[in-house]
Formats: structure tokens, C-alpha cells, sequence
């Protein structure tokens, strides 16, 4: 069901949902043709990859119980939404902005980050966590504390 804010608007499947978009996970998963969509008056039009793609990531999300939220890359978020997008608190957020981790404008006393700045940020912080992972492991591997047989790091 679709909650709609000014820069963004949040999906996440109702419970009665979930088998139907974890069928269409399987249906677009196991597609060997190029995908389309037909209309209600039996018109068909093709898929272009990067809908497919798109569509493909989305559905995926949704079958494994996340929500999705969709930000056009051109628009800009208030503090708390980039706060509630990166999962941290408002306070942190301000923070982060004013150590320059995080670039922004201020339209009076207010500030707005753009979104592919919230994405960038968010996809270093992301690197870097599976990076820290990776090394944390690497070590506890050396020591003996960790068997890398039964516990693969996801790539």
C-alpha cells in the first residue's frame, strides 16, 4: 500500500500480498523472453530492460518482507526524512551534515539534502560496513574463533 511524501512514496506489501508477489518473484525470475505488459483491453507492450530490471529488484524486496521507497534522484529530503531513509536519528543525521559526510543546502533556517547525496553517502556507508565485515571475519578466522565453511559472508 502506497504512503505518499512530498520527495518520496513508500511501499510495503499488506499481508495478503505476500503470496502473490513471492508467485510474480518466481514468474519474472524464470523469464527467458523479453517481459510485457498487457492491458486490460489485451494491448501488449514491452518491458525495456531497465523497467525489467527495476521491477525485478522491487518485487524481490517486497517478497522478502521489506518496504520500498522510491526517490526521484532529483529531489531533495527535509533532515528527518534522510534521517528516517539512512535509519538514523535526526540528531546523528545533523551531525553527519555538519562534519561535511553528507553535502547540503539550507533554504532559510531549514536544510535540504538531495537525494542522490543521501544514496551516495548511504552506498560508502553500506561499502564500508561489509568491507569492516570482511576484515573482522578475515581476523576471527586467523585466531580460530570462526569457521568459514558453515558461515560465508554474503557477496
Amino acid at each position: 500500500m502506497p504512503k505518499e511524501h512530498r520527495t518520496s512514496v513508500q511501499f510495503t506489501a499488506e499481508e495478503r500480498e505476500t503470496s502473490h508477489i513471492k508467485r510474480l518473484e518466481r514468474l519474472l525470475n524464470a523469464q527467458e523472453s523479453q517481459p510485457r505488459l498487457v492491458g486490460s483491453s489485451g494491448e501488449e507492450i514491452l518491458l525495456p530492460d531497465s523497467v525489467y530490471q527495476a521491477l525485478r529488484q522491487v518485487i524481490h524486496a517486497m517478497a522478502s518482507g521489506q518496504g520500498i521507497t522510491l526517490v526521484p534522484n532529483d529531489r531533495e529530503m527535509t533532515t528527518q526524512q534522510a534521517a528516517d531513509f539512512l535509519n538514523v536519528s535526526r540528531p546523528y543525521l545533523i551531525k553527519l551534515l555538519e562534519q561535511g559526510d553528507i553535502s547540503y543546502t539550507k533554504v532559510g533556517a531549514h536544510r535540504r539534502i538531495r537525494s542522490q547525496d543521501i544514496m551516495a553517502y548511504k552506498q560508502q556507508r553500506d561499502a564500508q560496513r561489509h568491507q569492516h565485515l570482511s576484515e573482522f571475519t578475515a581476523f576471527l578466522q586467523d585466531e580460530g574463533f570462526y569457521d568459514q565453511e558453515s558461515h560465508e559472508i554474503e557477496r
